[in-house]
């Protein structure tokens, strides 16, 4: 137990739980995106979707799960982002080959806490205001949130965040994980780069979809 606080106390154990959770919170953000590609087949589509997940009896599980993934993830981030920057070795980066400075490496920093600030907004538009109305059409609410300029700038402007976060993420997860040989290199690169794709189009095709076809 105590190698193990050890581990978790150091900036390798705390990069791995960052990759581990950050991988996980990857695969639940495509599941989400796959679901609210429903919209587009109309209200009633979407609303099915969402009544199927709610009738579920393992949703609070999942929902406790997905809270303590994003809680872990954050924490762990802060602690990271508190350690002196110094501390990295040069070495370690160059030996793992994809140690370059980029946009998104620079600025994660500003995305992090950015998309914190968005996951706060999100949970309370479409979970929390849902439950104070005895009655509610939660398709029609996403479709009003996104028409309204307010909420379509809010979104988009997150989606591109998410898109920049998830642009240096991914292989870095994988680089923290030890995937970083040269073979498998432009592989992880790739897959990154897709994912990432996949997610702002999918994401960000909705409001521009719902707003410019309102």
């Amino acid at each position: 137990m105590n190698s193990f606080i050890r581990f978790l106390s150091s900036s390798i154990g705390r990069k791995y739980v960052m990759a581990v959770t950050g991988l996980s919170l990857t695969l639940f953000l495509l599941v989400h995106m796959a679901g609210n590609l429903t919209l587009y087949a109309g209200n009633d589509a979407f609303n099915e979707y969402a009544d199927l997940l709610e009738s579920n009896p393992l949703l609070p599980l999942a929902e406790a799960g997905l809270l303590v993934l994003f809680v872990v993830h954050i924490l762990f981030a802060v602690l990271l982002t508190g350690r002196n920057k110094t501390s990295r070795s040069d070495k370690y980066q160059s030996s793992l080959g994809m140690g370059a400075k980029t946009v998104a490496s620079t600025t994660m920093w500003i995305t992090g806490p950015v998309l914190l600030v968005f996951l706060v907004i999100h949970i309370w538009d479409f979970r929390i205001s849902k439950e104070l109305l005895d009655e509610y059409d939660l398709a029609q609410m996403v479709v009003d949130r996104l028409r309204h300029p307010v909420g379509f700038v809010i979104y988009t402007a997150s989606i591109g965040m998410v898109g920049l976060h998830m642009w240096h993420a991914f292989q870095s997860a994988f680089q923290t994980l030890g995937v970083a040989h040269p073979r498998y290199r432009s592989l992880i690169q790739n897959t990154g780069r897709l994912i990432t794709a996949l997610l702002v189009a999918g994401f960000g095709g909705i409001p521009f979809y719902l707003f410019f076809t309102g």
